[in-house]
C-alpha cells in the first residue's frame, strides 16, 4: 500500500541513506524525509538497527524481483542481462550514493550478526541465479560441459561485488569490467560450437 506509514519510512530511509549515508543517518533525518516526528518512526520501529533490519528486508525483496528469470532467450542472453543490471553505473544518480551507504553497512556486519544474516541471503540469492543459468547453459549445450556452476556463479558473484566496490571507492565505471566478464564467459564459459536456438 503506497500510503501505508511503515512503507513511507521504508522509502524515507532509502533517501536519506543516499544522502547522508549509513555512518551518519539519523532518525531524525530519515523523519525529515517521511515529513513525519521521530516518535511516528519509533511507533514502528524500536531502535534504528531495527529500522534498518526492515529496510534490508524491504530491499531484498526489491533485489530478488529485479534480478529474478532475467530477459533473455538462452542462458548466455539471460546472464548477460543479469550482468548488466548489477554493473551498469549510468542508471539513476543515487545508485553510487546507495552503493556507498550499503558498503557501510556491509561495514557493520561483522558486527553485527542480525546485519550479517540478511546481507548474506543477498549473496546467496545472487550466487544461485548465476548458478541456475549456469547450469542451464550447461544441459543444453551452449556453456561448455567442464564448467563448475557453483563454482564459477561464485567467482562471478565476487567479481560483481567488487566491480561494486570500485565503483563506490574510486569512482570506477563498471563498464569496462561488463566487457571483461563478457570476454571472460566467451571464452571461459561458453561452448565451442553454439547450439542453434530453438533446436
Amino acid at each position: 500500500m503506497a500510503n501505508d506509514p511503515a512503507t513511507e519510512i521504508l522509502d524515507a530511509t532509502y533517501r536519506a541513506l543516499c544522502e547522508h549515508g549509513y555512518a551518519n543517518i539519523t532518525l531524525q533525518d530519515i523523519a525529515a524525509e517521511a515529513d513525519a516526528s521521530k516518535s511516528s518512526i519509533h511507533y514502528h520501529y524500536d531502535s534504528k538497527d531495527q529500522l534498518f533490519v526492515a529496510f534490508l528486508d524491504d530491499l531484498y525483496e526489491r533485489f530478488t524481483d529485479r534480478v529474478d528469470s532475467p530477459e533473455g532467450d538462452t542462458p548466455n542472453e539471460q546472464l548477460e542481462e543479469l550482468l548488466q543490471v548489477l554493473l551498469t553505473t549510468d542508471a539513476e544518480p543515487p545508485l553510487r550514493e546507495f552503493r556507498t551507504a550499503m558498503l557501510e553497512l556491509k561495514a557493520q556486519a561483522p558486527y553485527n550478526s542480525t546485519l550479517q544474516e540478511r546481507l548474506t541471503d543477498f549473496d546467496e540469492f545472487l550466487i544461485e541465479q548465476l548458478r541456475e543459468i549456469l547450469a542451464a547453459g550447461m544441459d543444453d549445450g551452449e556453456f561448455a560441459d567442464d564448467i563448475e556452476p557453483a563454482r564459477d556463479a561464485e567467482f562471478l558473484a565476487t567479481t560483481i561485488t567488487g566491480a561494486q566496490t570500485r565503483h563506490v571507492t574510486i569512482n570506477q565505471s563498471s563498464d569496462q569490467l561488463y566487457d571483461t566478464m563478457t570476454r571472460y564467459i566467451e571464452r571461459h564459459l561458453l561452448a565451442d560450437e553454439q547450439p542453434e536456438v530453438g533446436r
